[in-house]
C-alpha cells in the first residue's frame, strides 16, 4: 500500500535519521506497507467457516465410522490459520522515504523488526525502473555505487506513481536552473 498523501506519509520521529531530528524541511516522505486485503475481521469470519465447514463434515465422517479423519481436518484448520498468521507478520514490515535539500533517507523496517537505513545525496541520486530480471519492473535508487531496491511489494502501478513522485521532487535539487522554467 502506497499512501497517496504524500507530505504527511510515515511515521515521522522514527530514529536518529529523520529530518525532524534535524530540524530539516522535508520537501517528500512517503510510508510505503504491504497490502493485505484481507481484514482481521474478515479472518475471523474466514476461519469461523472453515471451523463450521469442518465440524459439518466431520460429523459425517465420524458417523459413517471414519472417526480418524477427524485429526486431519483439525490439522487442516490449523495450517490455515497459521498460514494466515504468518501472512499478517510478514505484512507487518514497512519502507519510508524521506528527501529533504541534503538528504534522501530509505528506512526499512521487517516484520521481525530490524531496521536497515540508507542515506543518499538527492543531487547525484538516480531513480530508475530495472525491467529485465521481470515485467513488472524494480524501482531502484542508486548514487555512488550504491543502490537500493524500493517497494518490491507493491504493484507496477503504484512503483511507477512513486518513482515519478520522486522523480519531480528531485528535479529541483538537482538542476535548480532547469527546474524553474518547468
Amino acid at each position: 500500500m502506497l499512501s497517496k498523501d504524500w507530505s504527511h506519509a510515515g511515521p515521522g520521529g522514527r530514529g536518529p535519521a529523520t529530518a525532524e531530528n534535524r530540524n530539516e524541511a522535508v520537501l517528500f516522505q512517503a510510508l510505503l506497507q504491504p497490502n493485505r486485503s484481507l481484514s482481521p475481521r474478515g479472518f475471523r469470519y474466514l476461519m469461523g467457516f472453515v471451523i463450521a465447514s469442518v465440524v459439518l463434515s466431520g460429523t459425517g465422517f465420524m458417523l459413517a465410522g471414519a472417526w480418524p479423519v477427524l485429526g486431519f481436518l483439525g490439522l487442516d484448520v490449523a495450517l490455515v490459520y497459521f498460514a494466515f498468521r504468518l501472512s499478517y507478520r510478514s505484512g507487518s514490515g514497512y519502507e519510508t522515504v524521506q528527501v529533504t535539500a541534503d538528504d534522501l533517507i530509505v528506512t526499512k523496517v521487517s516484520h521481525w523488526g530490524t531496521r536497515s537505513c540508507t542515506r543518499f545525496q538527492p543531487y547525484w541520486l538516480r531513480v530508475s525502473f530495472d525491467r529485465s530480471e521481470n515485467a513488472e519492473g524494480r524501482l531502484i535508487l542508486s548514487s555512488h555505487g550504491r543502490s537500493v531496491v524500493l517497494g518490491e511489494f507493491l504493484a507496477p502501478g503504484e512503483r511507477e506513481e512513486l518513482a515519478l513522485a520522486l522523480q519531480a521532487t528531485l528535479l529541483p535539487l538537482q538542476d535548480p536552473a532547469g527546474a524553474s522554467l518547468l
